[in-house]
């Protein structure tokens, strides 16, 4: 096992992909030997954003994308033919990046992160830690978010508290568990397949 713990002072900042807000990038990963990291060399990226107003989301063709809001309230993602609700927080929706996707906000702007990656080179996850209790993790990468203040997790037998928007990051070559002690966490997990 192999823990980071990644502050959010050290965050970078993207533009979305259409150019209609910023990311705050707290992780990713892209093709070994690529000349630079861009949207064609990810294989996945974990990241939180503020949505202000309605608009578009960027097409994202051959990006599977998992989406939860962690801040506000009323945000619905409106595509041809359904509607992807997230009004209330902490739920989490799954969709792919080649949908045409305008957002609804109902109550105001909305902080949401996101889990994108590449299809065919990743499985991603994207949970609500909210109870204190203990979940398997298997191998692959695991990204425990403190989207509401300080939370604290046990993974194996090792303790960690995570400051408030901090992540800790936990890289596993075989399965593990990891408990909520106090708190509320985000837990984002990528599994490489490609």
């Amino acid at each position: 096992m192999k823990t980071t713990l990644l502050k959010s002072e050290d965050y970078t900042r993207s533009p979305w992909k259409n150019g209609g807000g910023i990311f705050t990038d707290i992780a990713d990963a892209h093709r070994a030997g690529s000349p630079a990291k861009d949207w064609d060399s990810l294989l996945w990226r974990f990241a939180a954003t503020p949505i202000v107003a309605p608009g578009p989301f960027s097409f994202m063709p051959g990006i599977d994308r998992l989406q939860m809001v962690v801040g506000g309230r009323g945000l619905v993602l409106k595509a041809p033919g359904q509607d992807f609700d997230e009004r209330e927080p902490f739920t989490t929706v799954r969709f792919t990046g080649e949908l045409e996707i305008v957002t609804a906000l109902e109550a105001g702007p909305v902080e949401v992160v996101n889990l994108m990656a590449r299809r065919g080179a990743a499985e991603i996850e994207l949970l609500a830690l909210r109870e204190p209790g203990e979940r398997e993790l298997s191998a692959g990468t695991h990204l425990v978010y403190a989207a509401c203040g300080e939370c604290r997790i046990r993974v194996d037998d090792e303790d960690f508290a995570i400051p408030g928007e901090g992540t800790l990051k936990v890289e596993l070559t075989a399965a593990s568990k990891l408990a909520l002690v106090s708190g509320l966490a985000v837990l984002g997990s990528i599994r490489l397949t490609g």
